[in-house]
């Protein structure tokens, strides 16, 4: 980055604030010279004994001459008096006309007033800027150059700057460590009022409410940590914030009033006993709190932008027990919307707590839905019903979940209201015009971004469209569960009868869940069938194991030497099993048993015993089956003695990675030797004969190394992390993975249920 280069640069104010951008700009070697003015004399003094300032005073005009940027660092109500004694020096021809002038005041809206006051017509040098930043203590001893770094700066860019004048200060703030934003003066004064002005306010009420009272010693001495907490700022300095309280009178009245809305609605569900209001309330108030952290850098609600931990995985060659997997994914994000979209109360358990799910639950509530929970997989969800959802105030933000921004399209296409969905940068990479194509030829109104058509996508809601969606018939190119799910969602609103011919069947748990809720879905052979205006009816639903979570245990047992592994209620429904038909052409060991149903879903124990592996041509009408799965069949067919091929299987380019060229990547890492196809992968199998055979009471003989060591980049893919941990029961040396967050996603506390029954997976986070 270039940096910028001033002359000379006067700080008007030693504060925090000012002294500690004056030590940036000194550490960053920004100006030529740089000079301070302060009432506080010994500021000064030290300031130039430390060989931070060429010179200073308590007077402008001592040192402001030659000058080519001034910030004022001063408390807002003094700010005038400042601008007086610029345009002073001006007149005196002590600075240019063209000097730029900033500040960092909390306040814009009244420097930009005391400007116009003071020069009569706007210098073309003034750039109004406020620093989001600060510290417990202040003063010039507090300072330190690194404040600002990764803190906002917020830039009012005025009609009658200079473009020159804002590109320099802009440049600026980002040398010593900033991100600048621009905001109109007016919006800064008002979220200011919001997210700083009023919680001082506030604190400061709150303490002098409790201090008023006759037994206010009780008050204090039994106060709890978040009266100490939220009270804290009551501590800052009153003076400051007297001024603040008067500069930005106009934005801080306002928001006491929308507050004191929101006061008496919170009082009135008390007085009512209004539970499922308040307990919808304070929900959405508690995930909104993480939740917008993770919106607004664009991250899931783990953070993989660091990639910060890995798995270091030590070889090991055997695995035994019985455990349970956790919840379904693709069920846990059905069984939020349609309960959602209900009428009356769901009860949900077995509810998956990874970050997709979460994601989808999150954007229920910021639609309105009051949502109990999640409390060990357990979910209580009181439905809104088909015409109850509200706009969200902000976009929806969907993380990393693919399912969730493609299924909730479908429903958002239909309401009545305009949407925003929008995830983080991988899941914004992601085709999304494979679901916005068909719902326009529903009459949806939707638009994506960019010429490869992903996310954000905006759809203008039926209100401003003027009439329904209208049921169609659309025949898919390609087998894909979120398309035709996205489609079936959005015809539960549409005229007439939507339906979705497949070419090859899909999974079935949006059609398996609408009958569920009490609606009508007809299936003949491919075609899927539903017609709008149908209704949904709350109840209980019981989510199975996830069969795509199960599928790493699968694998590592089949691999391994005199494995037996169980894994409990795992759900198999026909349209899922693709991993299991797949693994038992390639003469794996597996049994299924107790086999029942939970609510609407099959489901049974599966057993898995060690065995010798052999490649195969996959069947193709197997594929859409076993998509998610193929990253671990990777790895089963590697440990297979022969070749392995697989066609026909483009939607692996298209997930959260190129799932092909990644696996295939970190397989040569490991040593296995494979090739990449436009539709698939061809794995040569590195096992040899002679290493037993099913006849020997599945005592086989396959502890023989299949995989060197080597480090393996998961690509913020979670399905590749855990199927090359899964790789490390026939490994020679250790594996280690990068980017492991992103296995919250889907299977949270993978590596400790692997670790459970005989793998060594060390969660390595010292990069944090």
């Amino acid at each position: 980055m270039q940096m910028p280069r001033f002359e000379q640069v006067c700080v008007i104010g030693l504060g925090l604030i000012g002294a500690s951008l004056a030590q940036g700009i000194k550490d960053n070697g920004l100006s030529e010279r740089l000079v301070a003015v302060d009432r506080h004399t010994p500021s000064i003094e030290e300031a130039i004994q430390h060989g931070l300032l060429d010179a200073g005073s308590s007077a402008l005009s001592d040192v402001v001459a030659g000058s080519d940027l001034i910030v004022i660092a001063v408390p807002v109500q003094a700010v005038q008096a400042v601008l007086v004694d610029i345009k002073t020096a001006m007149d005196n021809g002590q600075l240019a006309t063209d000097c730029i002038i900033s500040d960092v005041c909390s306040t814009k809206v009244n420097i930009i007033d005391a400007a116009k006051s003071v020069f009569g017509s706007l210098p073309t040098g003034l750039v109004p800027a406020h620093p989001i930043a600060g510290a417990e203590n202040s003063g010039y001893h507090a300072r330190r150059a690194s404040l600002f770094v990764n803190h906002s700066v917020i830039i009012c860019e005025l009609p009658t700057t200079s473009s020159a004048a804002i590109a320099k200060l802009r440049l600026l703030w980002e040398s010593v460590g900033a991100n600048v934003m621009s905001m109109e003066a007016e919006h800064h004064d008002s979220i200011l009022a919001h997210t700083s002005h009023l919680p001082h306010l506030l604190a400061f009420n709150l303490v002098e409410q409790l201090a008023s009272h006759d037994d206010n010693l009780d008050m204090f001495r039994y106060a709890a940590g978040g009266f100490r907490d939220f009270s804290r700022i009551a501590a800052s300095d009153p003076k400051m914030w007297h001024d603040i309280f008067f500069a930005n009178e106009s934005a801080i009245v306002s928001a006491l009033d929308e507050y004191g809305v929101y006061l008496q609605t919170m009082r009135q569900l008390i007085i009512d006993k209004d539970s499922t209001a308040l307990m919808g309330l304070l929900g959405r108030a508690q995930a909104a709190r993480r939740h917008f952290g993770h919106m607004l850098a664009s991250t899931p609600y783990t953070d993989t932008s660091a990639m910060s931990a890995s798995y270091n995985i030590t070889p090991s060659n055997t695995v035994s027990g019985t455990i349970t997997i956790p919840g379904d994914k693709s069920i846990s994000h059905r069984s939020i919307m349609l309960g959602s979209l209900a009428t009356g109360v769901t009860h949900v358990t077995g509810f998956l707590e990874g970050e997709d799910a979460l994601a989808t639950l999150q954007a229920f509530r910021d639609m309105g839905v009051t949502i109990e929970g999640p409390d060990n997989g357990k979910l209580t969800i009181h439905g809104v019903g088909m015409n109850g959802l509200k706009p969200s105030k902000t976009p929806l933000y969907m993380g990393n979940s693919g399912t969730s921004m493609r299924l909730l399209s479908g429903i958002l296409a239909a309401q009545s209201f305009d949407s925003v969905l929008t995830g983080d940068t991988s899941l914004n990479k992601r085709p999304m015009e494979r679901v916005a194509a068909p719902l326009r030829a529903m009459g949806a109104v939707i638009q994506s971004t960019g010429h490869s058509g992903t996310a954000p996508l905006s759809i203008t809601g039926r209100e401003t469209v003027g009439k329904p969606l209208q049921g169609a018939e659309y025949d898919m190119p390609v087998a894909s569960a979120q398309v035709k799910s996205c489609l079936l969602l959005a015809g539960l609103w549409s005229e007439g009868t939507t339906t979705v011919i497949q070419p090859e069947v899909s999974r079935d748990h949006t059609e398996r869940m609408l009958s569920a809720f009490g609606y009508p879905v007809t299936v003949e052979g491919n075609r899927i069938s539903v017609t709008g205006g149908g209704q949904l009816t709350g109840g209980d639903i019981a989510v199975p194991a996830d069969i795509s979570s199960a599928a790493f245990f699968m694998v590592a047992a089949a691999i391994s030497q005199g494995s037996e592994l169980t894994l409990t209620q795992v759900g198999i429904n026909p349209t899922r099993t693709g991993i299991i038909d797949i693994l038992k052409l390639m003469q794996a060991d597996i049994s299924l048993s107790n086999e029942t149903h939970v609510g609407g879903e099959p489901v049974a124990d599966i057993t898995i015993r060690g065995s010798n592996l052999v490649g195969i041509e996959i069947p193709e009408h197997l594929v859409p089956l076993a998509i998610d799965e193929f990253p671990v069949l990777f790895i089963a067919a590697s440990c297979a003695k022969g070749r392995t091929v697989l066609t026909g299987a483009k939607e692996l380019r298209v997930k959260e990675s190129d799932r092909i060229a990644v696996m295939a990547e970190g397989l040569h890492t490991l040593g296995i030797d494979c090739t990449v196809t436009d539709d698939g992968l061809i794995i040569e199998g590195k096992s040899i004969e002679g290493q037993g055979t099913e006849s020997e009471n599945h005592e086989v003989n396959n502890s023989q190394p299949v995989f060197g060591g080597g480090h393996i980049i998961s690509h913020h893919d979670h399905r590749i992390a855990m199927s090359f941990a899964v790789a490390s029961l026939r490994a020679s040396e250790q594996i280690t993975i990068e980017g492991v967050e992103t296995v919250n996603t889907s299977f949270p506390g993978f590596a400790e249920l692997a670790n459970h029954i005989g793998m060594s997976i060390q969660v390595d986070s010292t990069n944090a």
